[in-house]
């Protein structure tokens, strides 16, 4: 059975038992504890933990997943893999043990022709919680299961919490007995595969306070509504239903395996120790291949940190592992079609959007190709520096650096460190690793939540929600429903406290969707008043005002009155509708796959990240602000509506990636021209924009663009300092009309480079003319002649080389020389060696005689024994430097004698 048919049954099954069928969220939910979704119920969490009232009482999905902290077992086990998939049944306080019983064993048991999984009963088991008497009963009721096919297990393997204070329960799971060939009859708790366990039930019924571990926890009571969670890995069933061993070898993987394979001239699963290895390298491609291509579907770029960093690791793990099976040549335009066929089935948006991923993907291959050819340089440098320092193991500040500004690997640096006899400092590495990650997320927490336990806005609301009113009106009545003081909840703040205020009614937006959040004040009935410079949602339904109390006294219970700053609004406003406009033209322009990555919209600007794989030619730029001005022109109305997704999609409205959607969305149109889904704040008419004025674009990262524009005032400001400009050069390059301009400057730059040059020529002949001179005098070092000399300060690099060599070349070819010179360009020094055939016979060499000179001016040099360049920082110690030149010359040729 393929895999896209196992999930169209799933969802099919639950859907005609009255279950709510949920598209799976986008792997990048906006949870600053979790890069990615990595289970199927992270999407319904809030309404788990009691932040949300669940919009149906029963739902089901088949969840998109990442889990990152496997990676490195990947293909060394078969169970492992970085994204999959979850299938999953949900209840909310409708049914309980017994009905999630009942749905989960019919629909594993109900013949494949018959719409089910057809799994043989007598292959079965089922697993509870070791003291849940009642689900051992149910089990045996329902299933019929003899009581020795129902095993208990513990609080570790089989009791489940989130890890924190909350909703917690029992455990009960599905497991197939795959027959003797994979273990022991009997040891289900053991490390083999014989006993495989697929289908997890969760049944929520307790709460749990503080502790540590999974079983380090006490229970505190009933929860008053229980609830089900339940999970079944996609894949798992998928290998079992096809008759495989593993998830790597499923109709969704397995293809890239066997195209990866094909590539190296490997045959995958030959069996012998030499291709056990390689067998590890095609599963982990197969896999990488696989996550890559889900992970750029939902919006993520390569880069140096978080998400974009997991993503770049699976790119370059694939080259990597590819290079290793002997594969050079690019391997991803390969790889990547085929994953796109095999998961298109079940989703046809990786088909619809593959000219986007492939280009993030393929310009990724092609820039970490090019760190692995620059690459050994820059480790040859780091290990020998350890060398000359006497060192045997790389820094984990050094591995560090290499991965961290040049994409280079662990592993490669690892495996290259080795060969040259070094070990490296993994441990440290691992350190830097984990201190970097720990400050994006503690930097991701703090920009969302301040300095304050989720918990602390959840009590203040107590249950309830704020209703924002911001679309229809900037100044609201309101009540103050509480209050925190430096994160802690507090009944009052006074002037000069900084505090955070939640009211039952706001009509100031929260900083989302890549709008900038509203400022303004808050005025108390008593005549307080609060200044508010930030407003964020850490919970949905939860605003949050942050500010200073500037005068008088707050309190829990306040009548209160919020007064958005109007002319900051309009501007914001301007701006985000402007991002709708140019992200539209850009499709229109340059096609569908210029998606929106990312925007900011402030006060009279905003800037806007599009997926592109090359840069965006000026005339594409200038076609793009010409076509929305001419929006701005036609003065269309812009008009929001709410409705289903469905008709969202129907009516043609974007959606961007990253953002979760509920059933009902909100429409953003802009006359009949552009329509998005979107949550912000926008002009009511295109013509309200004024003008828009795209400043340029630039890279920021594989495969995305970065547009900067102004709206408006800051637009009109910026084109009238403009023509004030251009007035002011037409007036002294003496033209009439601006147009002439560019041929004036052009001329002048002709005129200016042809100065340079003859500037140029004067200087090399002055300092040449002093070449005769400096030959025939050398100092005589133990048979070797010595040419030092200093030459005026801004003398460039070019000439000092030049004057060096040309000395050399007139000291007669039988005598050792060496020649040195320094000079100073932007007040540091720089230094230049050469010594001709007949030293290098008397075992003088250049590079050693720069790095002596260099470190006596403060810094190094290198090169080869012919010719050398160093530099330092010290110009005080310039004659200091050139004596040393000498005094190794003389240790080496006495050295020799």
């Amino acid at each position: 059975m393929e895999t896209a048919e196992i999930k169209r049954r799933w969802l099919e099954y639950f859907g005609k038992r009255d279950h709510a069928v949920v598209p799976s969220a986008s792997l990048l939910l906006d949870d600053p504890n979790l890069l990615f979704v990595n289970a199927g119920m992270v999407p319904f969490k809030p309404y788990f933990l009691g932040q949300e009232t669940p919009p149906w009482k029963r739902a089901t999905s088949v969840q998109k997943c990442v889990r990152t902290l496997d990676i490195e077992e990947v293909g060394r086990t078969t169970r492992h893999g970085t994204f999959f998939q979850m299938n999953g049944n949900f209840s909310f306080g409708d049914y309980f043990k017994e009905g999630a019983i009942e749905l989960a064993w019919e629909l594993v048991t109900r013949p494949q022709n018959q719409g089910g999984f057809g799994f043989p009963e007598s292959k079965l088991l089922a697993s509870v919680y070791e003291e849940d008497d009642e689900a051992f009963r149910l089990w045996r009721k329902i299933s019929g299961l003899p009581e020795d096919r129902i095993v208990r297990l513990g609080k570790k393997e089989n009791f489940w919490s989130m890890g924190v204070p909350g909703p917690c329960g029992p455990c009960s799971e599905i497991l197939i007995d795959r027959g003797p060939e994979y273990g022991p009859e009997g040891d289900i708790e053991g490390a083999g595969d014989r006993y495989l366990e697929f289908w997890n039930l969760v049944f929520m019924q307790y709460e749990r306070g503080e502790g540590t571990g999974k079983a380090d926890f006490p229970i505190l009571g009933e929860l008053p509504n229980k609830s089900i969670d339940t999970g079944m890995g996609l894949e798992r069933v998928a290998f079992l239903l096809q008759g495989v061993d593993n998830l790597y070898e499923i109709d969704e993987v397995f293809p890239v395996l066997d195209r990866a394979a094909d590539l190296a001239g490997k045959r995958y699963g030959a069996g012998d120790s030499r291709n056990a290895v390689d067998d590890i390298r095609l599963r982990v491609v197969a896999d990488h291949v696989r996550s890559a291509l889900m992970l750029i579907n939902d919006g993520v770029t390569p880069s140096n940190e978080a998400r974009g960093y997991v993503l770049r690791r699976l790119l370059r793990r694939t080259v990597r592992s590819m290079r290793l099976l002997g594969v050079d040549e690019p391997v991803l335009p390969e790889l990547l079609p085929v994953s796109r066929d095999a998961m298109a089935p079940s989703y046809p948006e990786v088909a619809t959007g593959f000219e986007r991923i492939a280009a993030v993907a393929y310009a990724e291959e092609e820039a970490f190709r090019q760190t692995l050819r620059s690459g050994t340089t820059i480790l040859d440098t780091a290990v020998r520096d350890t060398k000359a320092q006497g060192g045997t193991s790389l820094s984990g500040e050094r591995a560090f650096q290499l991965h961290d500004t040049y994409g280079f690997p662990i592993d490669l640096t690892l495996e290259m460190a080795a060969e040259q006899g070094l070990s490296v400092d993994e441990a440290g590495f691992r350190s830097l690793m984990s201190e970097q990650r720990e400050r994006a997320q503690a930097d991701a927490r703090t920009r969302k939540t301040g300095h304050a336990d989720l918990s602390a806005y959840r009590d203040m609301l107590g249950g309830g929600s704020t209703t924002f009113t911001g679309y229809d009106e900037v100044v609201t009545e309101a009540r103050v429903l509480g209050l925190l003081v430096d994160g802690v909840a507090a009944p009052a703040a006074r002037q000069g406290d900084e505090v955070e205020l939640v009211l039952d009614r706001t009509p100031f937006y929260a900083e989302g969707g890549g709008q900038l959040a509203d400022q303004g004040r808050i005025r108390l009935g008593n005549g307080a008043e609060v200044q508010v410079r930030d407003v964020q949602s850490p919970l949905t339904g939860v605003i949050v005002h942050r500010g200073r109390v500037v005068s008088g006294e707050v309190a829990r219970g306040d009548t209160a009155v919020g007064e958005v700053d109007v002319a900051r609004r309009r501007a914001i406003s301007r701006a985000h509708t402007a991002t709708h406009l140019v992200h539209k033209a850009f499709r229109q322009t340059l096609g569908e796959t210029a998606t929106q990555a990312g925007s900011e919209n402030a006060p009279g600007r905003f800037r806007f990240d599009f997926a592109s794989p090359t840069a965006v030619p000026a005339s594409v730029l200038t076609d793009v602000e010409q076509e929305v001005n001419e929006v701005l022109a036609a003065d269309l109305a812009v008009q929001a509506e709410v409705m289903t997704q469905e008709q969202a999609r129907a009516a043609g409205a974007m959606a961007l990636f990253g953002e979760k959607y509920g059933d009902q969305v909100r429409v953003v149109s802009v006359g009949d021209w552009a329509r998005e889904l979107c949550g912000g704040t926008h002009a009511q008419r295109s013509g309200q924009l004024g003008l828009v004025k795209i400043l340029g674009e630039a890279s920021i990262g594989a495969g995305v663009r970065r547009v900067e524009a102004l709206v408006g005032t800051d637009a009109y400001q910026f084109l009238a300092r403009e023509h004030a400009l251009v007035s002011q050069l037409s007036d002294m390059l003496k033209v009439t009309r601006s147009d002439e301009l560019p041929d004036r400057v052009a001329a002048l730059t002709t005129r200016l480079r042809d100065v340079e040059k003859d500037l140029e020529r004067v200087r090399s002949a002055q300092v040449l003319q002093a070449a005769g001179d400096l030959a025939a005098n050398p100092t005589d070092v133990f048979g070797v002649g010595v040419v030092t000399h200093r030459l005026p300060d801004g003398t460039g690099a070019d000439d000092l080389r030049r004057l060096v060599l040309d000395v050399r070349g007139r000291i007669p070819a039988d005598r050792p020389a060496v020649v040195a010179a320094v000079a100073v360009s932007g007040d540091r020094p720089a230094i230049v060696v050469a010594v001709n055939d007949k030293g290098r016979e008397w075992g003088v060499k250049a590079g050693e005689l720069v790095r002596a000179a260099a470190q006596v001016l403060g810094g190094g040099g290198g090169g080869k024994d012919d010719v050398a360049q160093g530099g330092g920082s010290d110009r005080t110690r310039i004659d200091e430097a050139l004596r040393q030149v000498e005094h190794v010359v003389g240790q080496r040729v006495t050295g020799s004698v």
